[in-house]
């Protein structure tokens, strides 16, 4: 075992994607990919994102990252007077 998370990944993608589908032409491999892949990474949840789809717990936490830095200027503007660069 190299990666854990690696290694989970690809079993389930074999498991739910591939093992599911018989593919007779790239294109139609592609496409079935692309389904599996955006349905695993912004519909189903993942226990590690706490229990939410991938792209929705990166949508919050980029905002957590913005109001951190927002937050953050405003302390250093209210303890300067000046504003934030």
């Amino acid at each position: 075992m190299q990666n854990g998370y690696i290694e989970s990944f690809n079993g389930k993608f074999r498991d739910e994607c591939l093992n599911e589908h018989w593919f007779e032409t790239l294109p139609q491999a592609r496409a079935a990919i692309a389904a599996w892949r955006q349905d695993y990474n912004e519909a189903r949840p993942h226990s590690s994102c706490r229990r939410m789809p991938p792209a929705k717990f990166a949508a919050l936490h980029r905002q957590h990252a913005v109001d951190a830095m927002q937050t953050t200027n405003e302390s250093i503007t209210l303890a300067t007077g000046l504003p934030a660069e």
